[in-house]
């Protein structure tokens, strides 16, 4: 792994192979992680737009799924968020405008896991 090169050895302005993010699974540093509330999601996809780890992942719904205020929502509806590659940012949450993503310590998901 010695002979990779880091972003770090990059020149200024360098441009980078797309999708190449998906080679390395950041979630393990992660300090602070989303809890999404499906019950009080619009399906909006404001959350997938901002997150900047493309670690939200849609899927097409043709059957639905029940949202905020037991509405069913059909289309395009969020998943759960890949925690491989989340990093734990909150911008999820910040921009989320009903509220169903939280910010939690990681530690305490993983007691919660545990137990």
């Amino acid at each position: 792994m010695a002979d990779k090169k880091g972003w770090h050895d990059l020149m200024r302005g360098a441009d980078l192979p797309p999708a190449t993010s998906l080679e390395y699974k950041t979630g393990s540093w992660r300090s602070m992680r989303p809890v999404f509330d499906a019950s009080n999601c619009i399906h909006c996809m404001i959350c997938v737009a901002y997150c900047p780890d493309m670690a939200i992942p849609i899927t097409k719904s043709e059957e639905g799924v029940v949202g905020k205020g037991g509405r069913l929502y059909k289309g395009a509806v969020r998943l759960e968020t890949n925690f491989d590659y989340c990093k734990g940012c909150g911008i999820c949450a910040q921009e989320c405008p009903t509220k169903c993503i939280t910010m939690i310590r990681e530690e305490e998901a993983v007691e919660a896991s545990t137990k």
